[in-house]
């Protein structure tokens, strides 16, 4: 089994990921997208998962961009191959049915930044690099980042930061909505345990299915996502978590989930 992607599972359903490069800084070249898309297909069907959280391994890099050495060379073909690769892994991963969070240590950048995009939000140290640069290497995003970039900072935004290849960092990430949280690197870790706190105290198919709400309703008109959220919100009262949730808040005490 491939060491570059490590897998840590604890017992309240929450997995981490880490791309384990750091010598590389953790690029992503064909082995780690790889290994990154069988562990994912696992996680589709895991039977108590309640999150996950993709990080890099050391403290220099989240993901410094896709792996220039393995890409220079590439036919067209093979660029569009090698693409199509990195798309389809990272679509399994904001497609997973529960909240992903990207911890962003060092440098995001290329490949790394389109990965955080596809995570439902991402939490970064404050000494974290964020820029799509790929049109410094003679190349245009291939990973996604023309397209979730501008849905997640703004059209005119995004254009600045896929033109000019320019990196920002972790404050000006956070005023211009590319990451939800700033902390010190020694605070990731708190961060992390007080998330797991908060999401096994939830419901976990009502978690799964606010994420379905936002992610389905973003494609639709008003009326059509309006339509699904009702559905949804009925859905949850044919089971056993909405009676637990709330006998508990009338009894004053805490929901068993």
């Amino acid at each position: 089994m491939s060491e570059t992607v490590i897998e840590k599972v604890d017992n309240d359903g929450m997995v981490r990921l880490t791309i384990n490069r750091p010598k590389a800084l953790n690029a992503l070249n064909s082995e780690v997208l790889a290994a990154l898309e069988a562990q994912l297909v696992e996680l589709e069907s895991h039977p108590t998962l309640r999150g996950v959280v993709i990080t890099g391994a050391g403290e220099k890099s989240f993901v410094a961009g896709a792996d220039i050495t393995e890409m220079r060379d590439k036919t067209p073909e093979e660029a569009r191959a090698f693409a199509s690769q990195a798309l389809r892994t990272i679509k399994r991963l904001e497609t997973l049915p529960v909240p992903v969070v990207a911890l962003v240590n060092g440098f995001c950048l290329g490949g790394g930044c389109e990965l955080a995009l596809a995570c439902d939000w991402a939490v970064a140290s404050d000494n974290a690099v964020f820029g799509q640069p790929e049109v410094l290497l003679g190349v245009i995003p291939g990973f996604g980042g023309t397209q979730r970039l501008p849905r997640r900072v703004g059209p005119a935004m995004a254009i600045d930061l896929v033109t000019t290849g320019r990196k920002i960092d972790a404050q000006e990430a956070l005023r211009i909505g590319l990451v939800n949280r700033v902390m010190p690197q020694a605070e990731l870790e708190n961060y992390v345990e007080e998330l797991t706190k908060q999401l096994k105290g939830n419901g976990p198919q009502s978690v799964r299915g606010a994420k379905q709400a936002v992610h389905d309703g973003m494609d639709q008109d008003l009326d059509s996502a309006l339509a699904l959220e009702t559905s949804l919100f009925a859905f949850c009262f044919a089971g056993d978590e909405q009676k637990e949730g709330m006998a508990a808040f009338v009894e004053k005490r805490k929901a068993n989930f």
